[in-house]
């Protein structure tokens, strides 16, 4: 507390370090060239959980697909869900699309963090970015790496649960910082420095233009802050089939009721196909990790026999696609690559 009561009395020199520091070191990303209200928010839905790096391409393709929220909210959900395809996540995708359905249904769009968040997909972080950008609106944002930023300037030496709980703590200073500035630059500008400089592993401390104020810095420590609680990490095995006949792979199609998977495509399960692992060659081993899960992937050649036949008949969410047709399916980042490299693409 004394640390952060600190750091607000000094909250003028801070702004004016790190605006400065923003305003000659800012990266030209395409969201904040000609920025729109609609840029913003496509922007802020596709950095939800994925990296700037990973997410410039999709962006290009999104607005050369969906330039504006009518465009959006005109498109049906499976090419919304194709120019997503590979950022994962899919639930942001639906939540987007709705949301500029309910847009365009609006005299005006709202303005403030309540009123956003009462739109679909928007959550605190997300809603205090929007407006603050688009609007001025003097709202904090705080993220992961604003509560990084918090944690070293301040050398809060509490153990947190976990993101959530850190985020609610600093908010009230995140705010305090805030106040008196432009609040979309404050916040990008934060953004930004959590980003580049004040990383998660090896912070370029040397580099900072706050580095005067961290608590952190000044006891050498910056790699320990923050201090969270290790997550629990759940191990799951999924054995899946890799079913090729006449030139048409075999795939399942995610259900409209499936929350996740909602019109994706991926390699289907032998659990789907009521057949067991030790009947078939084991073809590949893939991993990935989705949340707290760490999913090993067990990838086994399948051929169909006439009770597998019967099976996939009367299973409607199960689909032979032609070879030459898979660019066409929508299906989930890891299952592209996987067939791709089966498939020797």
């Amino acid at each position: 507390m004394v640390q952060s009561a600190q750091l607000s009395a000094r909250r003028a020199g801070f702004q004016a370090a790190l605006h400065r520091w923003y305003r000659a070191h800012a990266r030209q990303l395409p969201w904040r060239e000609a920025p729109s209200l609609y840029k913003t928010v496509v922007s802020e839905f596709m950095l939800q959980q994925t990296q700037v790096a990973t997410v410039l391409p999709y962006f290009a393709r999104w607005m050369r697909g969906l330039p504006d929220f009518a465009a959006l909210a005109a498109a049906p959900e499976l090419r919304v869900l194709k120019l997503w395809e590979g950022l994962g996540y899919y639930a942001r995708a639906r939540n987007l699309r709705r949301l500029a359905q309910a847009l365009v249904g609006m005299p005006a769009p709202p303005r403030t963090p309540a009123a956003w968040r009462e739109l679909p997909g928007v959550g605190p972080y997300t809603a205090a970015a929007i407006t603050s950008i688009a609007f001025g609106e003097p709202a904090a944002c705080v993220d992961g790496n604003v509560v990084r930023i918090l944690a070293r300037l301040t050398g809060e030496a509490r153990v947190f649960r976990d993101g959530s709980a850190a985020a609610k703590h600093f908010t009230p200073l995140a705010q305090a910082l805030l106040a008196g500035s432009d609040p979309g630059e404050h916040n990008q500008a934060m953004m930004e420095l959590g980003a580049t400089v004040c990383t998660r592993q090896n912070p370029k401390c040397t580099e900072c233009p706050v580095a005067v104020f961290c608590a952190a810095k000044r006891a050498g420590t910056p790699g320990k802050f923050p201090r969270l609680q290790p997550k629990q990490v759940e191990q799951r095995s999924v054995a899946r089939a890799w079913c090729v006949h006449c030139g048409r792979l075999l795939l399942r199609r995610g259900q409209t009721k499936a929350k996740r998977l909602a019109g994706l495509h991926e390699l289907p399960e032998l659990a789907d196909l009521g057949v067991k692992p030790a009947k078939y060659s084991l073809l590949a081993v893939k991993r990935r990790t989705i949340t707290r899960f760490q999913i090993t992937e067990l990838i086994h050649a399948v051929k169909p026999r006439p009770a597998l036949w019967r099976r996939i008949a009367a299973d409607e969410s199960l689909e032979w696609i032609a070879l030459g047709n898979l660019e066409q399916v929508t299906l989930s980042g890891p299952h592209r690559r996987w067939v791709g490299e089966l498939l020797g693409w």
